[in-house]
């Protein structure tokens, strides 16, 4: 059974990896609102990834901030990567006009230095997540 749960927390990781290597190329690229996008949503799937290999439970929800407290009582590893939960706050603005009342969202998020920051927390996350599932 353990088996089968690290195959499904690997297939999960490796979205994660490469949705984090996307979001990457989008900075590069100065799309900077779809790598913002991009962060929370390879975050969410690293976080799935660990809490599949700890527990057989399908999980529905797509908040970093809630992902990370389920990781962090499972493990406390995860503790320090706590500011992460400010992934949320690119799940929605950036993808639609109405999450940024009389802004766009393609030329709101304009800051390379706002994805850099984003990048780093996803990659911790990333990092941590693959450390433990090579653990198991």
């Amino acid at each position: 059974m353990k088996e089968d749960l690290k195959g499904e927390a690997l297939r999960w990781l490796t979205q994660a990896e490469e949705e984090f290597k996307d979001a990457s190329f989008l900075k590069k690229s100065g799309r900077y609102y779809l790598s913002l996008f991009l962060c929370p949503q390879s975050a969410e799937k690293a976080l799935k990834a660990f809490i599949y290999l700890k527990e057989e439970e399908p999980i529905f929800s797509h908040s970093v901030a809630s992902l990370l407290k389920l990781a962090t009582s499972i493990d406390a590893d995860f503790k320090p990567l706590k500011d992460a939960k400010r992934l949320d706050d690119y799940y929605i603005p950036t993808r639609y006009p109405n999450g940024l009342p009389g802004e766009i969202p393609s030329r709101y998020y304009d800051d390379p230095e706002e994805v850099e920051r984003a990048l780093a927390s996803c990659k911790k996350i990333l990092e941590l997540v693959r450390r433990k599932i090579a653990g198991e």
